[in-house]
């Protein structure tokens, strides 16, 4: 078995697997190995759906039905049956068709827990990664004009899953691909031109397939401040090439400033299409398929043979006028990332490129890389919501929604949050009624407000004298306790699941779990009260909850913040 990444799973079940899980595996190995079964298969442990059907879940039986030709239920009462230390478990139950479900005992939890407040960070993690090297592409938006909300998201996503990575244990390399060398640049530098020579007095028309708006008007004054008329009436022929390099280079820098304004790190490269044109990146690319056997010509074009690779139809790479396709650049590009010698490659596109993941997966195997390493997640679009209504985006009309306009009206914390609490392929409304408010409809407010919550209960407590050292958990018994310090011990396996999946929205499910959970234990139970052992217990499970809420926030790239 194989996680999305490649990752052999089955053959490496003996990792140093995250805590309660290890726990299992530990027994059910010990139990296969009485059993004789070999080789061991993997171990898959699930949380199930229901809490009645116990902490941890396995289908091991029914995996191994087929192996040792027996019924699944026949064999999850052979495991059972073959543990021999069942101290750290209340009770183990088969259900449905051949599940083994485990609830683990209120001492094994309480223990396990102590754990977590102990070690922090380190008892969250699980080492997925194994220190192998991830390049991750992502935004790469057209310097055309500012970052929109489609971007936008783009790049929480992007940002969230680098964090997720790294932290479990991958070398993660950020990168931005600039398109700076199509026909899309040219069309900027044709809009601003018209644009200032229209400042001057001089009836030329904007280009009809152009940018239009706002900042196409404002970067044609900035242009005509610092130039002044020295271009004045000089035909785009002869100053083109200027004024588009100019006009590009301040969308990259006014990209660069609203990235970072969004909290997303900065890039570790910045490639450009154009320097890999220049340094005969393209040319040598286009040799190396043609050396391979996988071009050919007709009718005075040169082709790639991706239909060797399930591609639906074979594509141009040069044209018959001798130019390069856009589709050449992105072979030399792939064909880069792949000679810096990655061991997983993803890019991150918007979901309008979805028919073109064919092709590069085809460029990709023709150059020899194993294609289960290659992974394209696509990003779909944001509606923007207001007063009801969808706000259309139009980057040429001009009536886009700018990044930097979202984070006027809500802020970074709220934006990002809310890109990632839709998988990344799923259509995402952003309500600005819903993303204002200060209720729990607001998903962001809830959770930031259970963090701010136990800051002033904690802060209030040390005030008073009393805190969660050395508190007796096993006076944590109410049932809101004990299900909150089982959702706080199901974090790293949270995590672990999302980095296999390269999933990191899976993180803002679990954090608006945990603050419902939270906020309704709170409502119902004093925290500080007369007693002072149970004081110090429920002050102890107020600190679990903060420190993995601030770690997954942390790891969405949201802050954390202790008074709202």
């Amino acid at each position: 078995m194989q996680s999305p990444d490649g990752f052999d799973i089955a053959a490496n079940w003996h990792l140093n697997f995250i805590p309660m899980k290890k726990d299992l595996i530990a027994v059910l190995t010990k139990a296969l190995e009485t059993l004789e079964v070999s080789p061991l298969p993997a171990l898959d442990i699930e949380t199930p759906r229901e809490e009645s059907f116990g902490d941890l879940s396995t289908p091991l039986a029914m995996g191994l039905a087929r192996t040792l030709k027996k019924a699944p239920k026949k064999i999850a009462q052979d495991i059972i049956d073959a543990i021999n230390d069942r101290s750290i478990f209340e009770k183990i139950e088969i259900a449905g068709p051949g599940f083994i479900n485990f609830t683990f005992t209120r001492e094994y939890l309480s223990a396990s827990f102590k754990k977590l407040l102990k070690a922090e960070k380190s008892y969250l993690r699980e080492n997925v990664g194994q220190g192998r090297k991830v390049l991750i592409e992502y935004v790469s938006a057209n310097p055309t004009g500012p970052l929109h909300i489609g971007h936008a998201r783009g790049a929480a996503v992007g940002n969230a899953l680098c964090n997720l990575l790294e932290e479990s244990g991958y070398h993660v390399e950020r990168e931005y691909y600039i398109n700076d060398a199509g026909r899309q640049v040219k069309l900027l530098g044709l809009s601003v031109h018209a644009k200032y020579q229209q400042l001057l007095g001089l009836d030329l028309p904007s280009p009809e397939d152009g940018y239009r708006g706002q900042y196409i008007d404002d970067e044609a004054a900035a242009f005509l401040a610092e130039r002044g008329e020295a271009f004045k009436g000089i035909p785009f022929e002869s100053s083109g090439d200027e004024i588009t390099t100019w006009t590009y280079k301040r969308m990259i820098e006014l990209i660069r400033r609203d990235l970072s304004r969004f909290g997303i790190r900065d890039f570790d490269t910045w490639i450009s299409e154009k320097d890999i044109h220049e340094n005969g990146e393209v040319e040598r690319a286009i040799d190396d398929l043609q050396q391979k056997g996988f071009l050919y010509e007709s009718g005075h074009a040169l082709w790639f043979r991706s239909t060797d690779f399930r591609d639906d139809k074979d594509r141009v790479v040069i044209k018959s006028d001798g130019q390069h396709t856009y589709f050449a650049s992105d072979i030399a590009y792939h064909k880069n990332k792949l000679d810096r010698n990655f061991d997983i490659i993803i890019d991150i596109w918007g979901a309008d490129h979805h028919g073109y993941i064919p092709r590069i997966e085809s460029v990709m195997q023709a150059f020899g890389y194993d294609i289960t390493r290659f992974k394209v997640i696509l990003v779909q679009m944001v509606n923007l919501l207001k007063h009801g209504e969808p706000f259309q985006m139009s980057k040429r009309a001009g009536t886009f929604v700018t990044l930097s306009d979202i984070m006027d009206l809500v802020g970074p914390d709220t934006t990002k949050f809310i890109f990632l609490t839709r998988k990344a392929d799923s259509h995402l409304d952003f309500d600005l009624d819903v993303v204002t408010a200060t209720t729990a409809e607001n998903p962001v407010f809830y959770v930031q407000y259970a963090n701010a919550r136990i800051s002033s209960i904690i802060a209030n407590a040390m005030e008073k004298g009393v805190s969660a050292d050395n508190a007796d958990l096993s006076r944590l018994s109410e049932p809101a306790e004990i299900s909150l310090i089982k959702k706080l011990l199901t974090y790293p396996m949270v995590l672990e699941g999302a980095a296999r999946s390269f999933e990191p929205h899976r993180i803002t499910f679990y954090l608006q779990e945990l603050a419902g959970m939270f906020h309704t234990y709170y409502h119902n139970h004093r925290v500080i009260g007369d007693d002072p052992g149970l004081t110090s217990a429920r002050l102890a499970l107020c600190q679990g909850i903060r420190i993995v809420i601030g770690d997954a926030l942390g790891i969405l790239g949201v802050t954390a913040p202790e008074k709202m």
